[in-house]
Parts: C-alpha cells; sequence; structure tokens
C-alpha cells in the first residue's frame, strides 16, 4: 500500500473525524474481517490473505484500544489462548487472537508450550472466560485430553474448544472439548451468537 492509507491510518482518520470506536469496529472493521473470513471459509482467500487481514486489523485496533479500556466501547467476553504443552507453534493461535479482538472479544494469550496450570491460573485471574487451546502436531495433540479433563474438573463449567491442522470434531468430542473449529471465523462466530 505503498503512498496510500492503510486500516489503521483510516481508523485514526476516523476517530479523530468524531466516528465513534464502537462504529468504526463494528460498521468497519469486523465487516472487513467476516468478509475475508467468508472468502476464506469458500476457499477464495488463503492464510497469506488472513495474515494481512489480521494484521491491518490489529493495528487498528491499537487505535481502538483506548476506548475499550474507558468502558465506551465493551468486549463482548474474555477468552484464554494457548498453544498445548510440548507445541511451540503460535502461527494459527495468533491468527485466532487477532481475529477475536478484532470482533471484540478481550484475548489473553498465554503463548506456545502452555502447562495446563497455566491455564487454570489464567481462568482464576479471569472468570468465567473461555479457553482455546491449538496444536499443530499429532504428537502433541493427545496432551489436550489432560488439560481439556483438568481444567474441567478444577473450573466446572468451562468452556474449552481446541483448533489446529491435526485436530477433528471427532477427536474433540474424545476428549469432551465443547467444539473444533477449523478456521478463526468460524470459531469466532460460534462463541459470539453462543452468548
Amino acid at each position: 500500500m505503498k503512498g496510500q492509507d492503510g486500516a489503521a491510518e483510516i481508523t485514526r482518520q476516523l476517530l479523530e473525524a468524531g466516528v465513534s470506536a464502537d462504529d468504526v469496529l463494528r460498521k468497519a472493521l469486523m465487516v472487513g474481517m467476516n468478509n475475508i473470513g467468508d472468502k476464506f471459509g469458500r476457499g477464495e482467500a488463503f492464510i497469506p490473505e488472513l495474515l494481512i487481514a489480521a494484521r491491518a486489523m490489529n493495528a487498528s485496533m491499537e487505535h481502538l484500544k483506548p476506548y475499550f479500556d474507558s468502558g465506551e466501547v465493551q468486549h463482548k467476553g474474555s477468552i484464554i489462548l494457548g498453544t498445548v504443552a510440548g507445541d511451540l507453534h503460535d502461527i494459527g493461535k495468533n491468527i485466532v487472537r487477532m481475529v477475536l479482538e478484532g470482533d471484540g472479544w478481550k484475548a489473553i494469550d498465554l503463548g506456545s508450550n502452555v502447562p495446563t496450570e497455566k491455564f487454570t491460573d489464567a481462568l482464576k485471574e479471569h472468570p468465567c472466560s473461555i479457553v482455546g487451546i491449538s496444536a499443530l502436531l499429532t504428537t502433541t495433540m493427545v496432551n489436550m485430553e489432560a488439560t481439556v479433563r483438568e481444567i474441567k474438573e478444577e473450573i466446572p463449567n468451562t468452556r474449552v474448544f481446541i483448533g489446529g491442522a491435526p485436530l477433528t470434531q471427532a477427536f474433540s468430542d474424545k476428549i469432551n472439548a465443547d467444539g473444533y473449529f477449523p478456521d478463526p471465523h468460524s470459531f469466532a462466530k460460534y462463541i459470539s451468537s453462543d452468548k
């Protein structure tokens, strides 16, 4: 976009012109993210386009954060994200975080190689949060079962969702997770409509 304003610059200009932060988020940024998410779901857009859109959203969110902090714009809820213990891959989780933040969620990102106790500690600090756990490797996805079980034993009624390349809904059912989503946009739509 050499020589052109990008999403962050346009967001700043709209806010300076008196457009409400809520309108910028819901009527512009979220519309754009939903459009790219729908294209991705139909196979008309791919990971690079999704990353570009997520980065643009992330840059715009920097201008909106003061409005969230002031309470002018309310979060839909909190979600705790992390890549399962033993797995260092976090590109997918990072895309999910950016999409959810753009959709109005407060994301608590625990990073990669996250042990179960780090998830439960975060849940105690942020009660009533949803948990999202990712894995890229078949060798680490097996760690999800113990993590999901321990979270649900220690903090009952916590909703735990999983995602990642080797995972399936059948695996989610087997480990008693609350659902599996193959892409961040379907996950964002589900948890927003399920509130």
